[in-house]
């Protein structure tokens, strides 16, 4: 598997867990922004960062479809 995937996937259940939703809600929500490949293609900043700066830039996305930056 990919490294970029194997991320993605951490990514999504570790701020679902933060959340307190599930992984599939959050794919479900970045879908509807049509964010989920921005999120994918963000590896080299998001896995690079503390993994909250990547949480905010979600909780952005989901609610205005921007990156929080």
């Amino acid at each position: 598997m990919p490294k970029e995937f194997v991320f993605f996937t951490y990514l999504l259940e570790s701020y679902a867990q933060s959340r307190h939703t599930r992984a599939a809600d959050v794919l479900a929500a970045l879908d509807a922004q049509g964010r989920t490949e921005f999120v994918y293609n963000m590896y080299e900043m998001y896995h690079s960062e503390a993994i909250e700066n990547a949480f905010r830039d979600i909780d952005s996305l989901i609610a205005t479809g921007e990156p929080g930056w």
